[in-house]
C-alpha cells in the first residue's frame, strides 16, 4: 500500500501491524502525512517506524498525531497510578528498562516475561495508544507480542458472544507486577477499574474483547467459580497463536499500538543484557 505522499505501509503479519517507510520523525509531519498515519493505524493497529534517531520531544510530537500525548515525565514507576485508577499528572514519559543507576531502577517493568495486558485497563480512563522507542535491546528475547482482540471476538461462538456482550469485568493492577499472580487483588490501595468485557472501536465500529491475563480479575455479578472458569477460557482463546504477531525489536524502532483493540506481552530475555525503551502514552481527550 502506497499513498500519494509516498509513505509506504508494509504489512508485518496476516493479523496486524505495518512497517512505515518514508518517515523521519525528527521532522514535523504534514497534515496529509498525519492523516495517512491515522488511517493506517486504524487499519493495522500497530505501526513500526524503523531506523529512527529521536529524542523525547520528537516522540511526543509523533504521539500527538493520534490524540493527547502524555508528556509529563513520570520518574519512579511507583508514581504511575493512584488507587482510583486515575491520578493527576502522573501519566507520561516512562522508561521500560532494566538499567540501574546507583543500584536503583531507572524505569519500570525491568526484567522477565510480561503477561498479556492493555495499557491503562486498570484505570477509569484507559490509554488510547502507546508509543515505545528502542534505545537498547538484548541480543535475544524481549520480543513484544500483540494479540488482535477484534479477531478474538469475531471467532467466539455465537452464544458466547451474546453472553460476554452484557458483562463487565474488574481490572486490578500492581504497577510492579509482570505476571498475574504478582498482584494482590484484595489490596484496596491498588489501581482498579470496572469496564465492559466487550468494547466497540470508535473508528471502525468493530467489537473486541477487553480483558487480559495480567489485569482482569473477575467478572462482575458472577460467583467466583463461574467467573474464574469463564476468564480462563477466554484468556486461552485471546492468546491463540493465530491472533498474535511477535515483534523482534531493532535499535531505533518506534512502535505505536492501539490499546483499544490489542493486548500486548513481552517474552523473557537475558537479565544481564540491557533492555531500555522509552514509552509515551496517548490518552483519550479529557
Amino acid at each position: 500500500m502506497t499513498t500519494a505522499l509516498d509513505l509506504q505501509f508494509d504489512p508485518m503479519s496476516a493479523v496486524l501491524g505495518a512497517r512505515v517507510r518514508g518517515l523521519d520523525l525528527r521532522e514535523e509531519q504534514t497534515p496529509e502525512e498525519a492523516e495517512a498515519l491515522r488511517s493506517a493505524f486504524a487499519r493495522y493497529h500497530v505501526l513500526c517506524i524503523p531506523a529512527q534517531d529521536i529524542d523525547n520531544d520528537d516522540q511526543i510530537r509523533f504521539a500527538r498525531i493520534f490524540g493527547r500525548a502524555d508528556a509529563d515525565f513520570i520518574g519512579k514507576p511507583q508514581a504511575v497510578d493512584y488507587p482510583t485508577g486515575d491520578g493527576p499528572a502522573k501519566r507520561g514519559v516512562l522508561y521500560i528498562s532494566n538499567l540501574r543507576e546507583n543500584g536503583k531502577e531507572v524505569g519500570a517493568l525491568p526484567d522477565g516475561e510480561l503477561h498479556f495486558h492493555s495499557d491503562g485497563a486498570h484505570r477509569k480512563s484507559p490509554y488510547r495508544a502507546t508509543t515505545l522507542y528502542a534505545i537498547k535491546i538484548p541480543s535475544r528475547g524481549g520480543e513484544t507480542k500483540f494479540a488482535n482482540l477484534q479477531l478474538a471476538y469475531d471467532t467466539l461462538p455465537y452464544a458466547l458472544k451474546k453472553k460476554v456482550e452484557v458483562l463487565t469485568v474488574r481490572n486490578v493492577y500492581d504497577v510492579r507486577a509482570t505476571l498475574r499472580d504478582q498482584t494482590d487483588e484484595s489490596d484496596d490501595t491498588l489501581s482498579n477499574a470496572v469496564h465492559p468485557m466487550v468494547r466497540v472501536h470508535p473508528d471502525s465500529g468493530r467489537k473486541s474483547l477487553f480483558i487480559s491475563r495480567l489485569m482482569t480479575r473477575n467478572v462482575v455479578g458472577l460467583d467466583r467459580a463461574e467467573s474464574d472458569a469463564l476468564l480462563a477460557e477466554l484468556f486461552d482463546h485471546i492468546e491463540r497463536a493465530d491472533f498474535i504477531y511477535a515483534h523482534k525489536w531493532t535499535l531505533g524502532d518506534l512502535l505505536i499500538w492501539d490499546n483499544r483493540c490489542l493486548n500486548h506481552a513481552r517474552n523473557d530475555f537475558p537479565a544481564e543484557e540491557p533492555r531500555h525503551l522509552r514509552r509515551v502514552t496517548v490518552s483519550e481527550p479529557a
